[in-house]
């Protein structure tokens, strides 16, 4: 579990191919103290294994799957990285809860500035419309944000100066590609609502009971 807030830029200094896999070795400074072998680490917003550590770097395998489903397959020597390692009890609750397991990847359409922020927007997969919605929480390559404003076929998110600074979204150009994992919380909500059999479900009074008592369920809120 990660909470989208990214505590370092790695970068990649090895790949090396494996007949399908790939292993992937980062350098990185702060994040290190925090991991060993076996633990998990959210790369760009995907939960990888570390394999291996180092004094300046860590290694870890992304399998053909991982590869196949994620931006992982467009790395290259030298790109940075969104690092952040998985939650531990002391950890403060920043953000909002990541799973690290991507549902999908887009590519961005515009990157503008407006004052001393960003407005991105990305390409609105049609699996995932029904997840995204103004003001909702989203991750992209890991990082927690916001979703400012939504279309038929794209979405919006408006970037910090801190949060652009502190990212690889400094990096970013118009046609890169990106993960996106949509909000725990929305999925949970909409499947229910979705598989629900109750005939006046178009009720939202029912609908906004029906959510809390879901978030109720599973410990979200009392």
């Amino acid at each position: 579990m990660f909470t989208g807030i990214i505590k370092e830029i790695g970068r990649i200094i090895k790949i090396k191919d494996k007949t399908f896999d790939k292993e992937i070795e980062i350098q990185c400074r702060k994040i290190l103290k925090d991991i060993d072998k076996g633990d998990s680490i959210a790369v760009n917003g995907v939960c990888l294994t570390v394999t291996d550590t180092g004094s300046q770097s860590f290694s870890c395998d992304a399998s053909f799957k991982t590869l196949d489903n994620t931006s992982l397959k467009y790395l290259k020597i030298n790109d940075p990285v969104n690092l952040e390692s998985s939650l531990t009890a002391s950890d403060k609750l920043g953000g909002h809860s990541v799973n690290g397991h991507v549902d999908c990847t887009a590519k961005i359409l515009k990157i503008s500035k407006i004052g001393s922020s960003h407005i991105i927007s990305l390409e609105l997969s049609p699996g995932i419309r029904d997840f995204i919605v103004p003001n909702g929480s989203v991750a992209i390559d890991g990082i927690s944000l916001t979703i400012s404003e939504v279309k038929n076929d794209n979405f919006s998110v408006v970037i910090i100066p801190y949060t652009f600074e502190n990212t690889n979204l400094s990096g970013k150009h118009k046609g890169d590609i990106v993960n996106i994992e949509i909000d725990m919380l929305a999925r949970y909500a909409i499947n229910f609502l979705k598989s629900s059999r109750i005939s006046n479900i178009d009720s939202q009074e029912l609908k906004d009971k029906i959510l809390k008592e879901k978030l109720k369920e599973h410990g979200f809120t009392e």
